[in-house]
């Protein structure tokens, strides 16, 4: 992604996040990631975070996902005697699916990205919306997805250690975007 992607990007979140009634400073637009996974198609398979805090105990990050856009299947490991990230997803507004481990969905709700099918496999759905919350245990697989009016999720955390991240897609780099000019 070039500089004025990424920008047009973390504008568009930033707005996402003011009609959501959540206030940045600047600085925090600034600093908004753009995390789009080295694949190249950030509409679909990627999400937007602004971290208010990350320190050796806890972690506040705000998550904006646009229309069906999608952050793929991951899990926090143990990390040397952490047991991993533990983290609380609070939806603050729009829907998002999510999937962890447990018993399959019957009919899935969300679209597997194209091209990305063998990377999604665990399939046990949760429906948030405003103002409901699911936490997901160290360890767990998971992926989510917004809804048709893509969503702000609020995640409260263990500490966020995003690099050691285990994707099911080989193909991923969770590092944030470098810009390119």
């Amino acid at each position: 992604m070039n500089r004025s992607e990424i920008t047009r990007a973390q504008e568009r979140t930033a707005e996402v996040l003011k009609l959501s009634g959540i206030v940045l400073t600047d600085n925090e637009i600034r600093n908004i990631e753009v995390a789009g996974f080295g694949l190249d198609q950030l509409e679909v398979q990627g999400l937007e975070l602004i971290t208010y805090v990350n320190t050796d105990r806890y972690c506040a990050k705000e998550l904006v996902l646009f229309p069906g856009q999608t952050c793929p299947e991951h899990l926090h490991p143990p990390i040397v005697g952490d047991p991993g990230k533990m983290e609380t997803f609070r939806c603050r507004s729009g829907s998002v699916l999510l999937y962890v481990e447990g018993e399959a969905a019957s009919n899935l709700k969300a679209i597997i990205p194209a091209g990305s099918e063998a990377y999604y496999t665990v399939f046990h759905e949760i429906e948030l919306h405003p103002g409901e919350q699911y936490t997901i245990e160290p360890g767990i697989k998971h992926w989510f997805q917004a809804g048709d009016q893509g969503a702000v999720v609020s995640e409260f955390s263990s500490t966020s250690r995003d690099e050691y991240d285990i994707f099911t897609d080989p193909r991923i780099e969770r590092i944030p975007v470098i810009e390119e000019e």
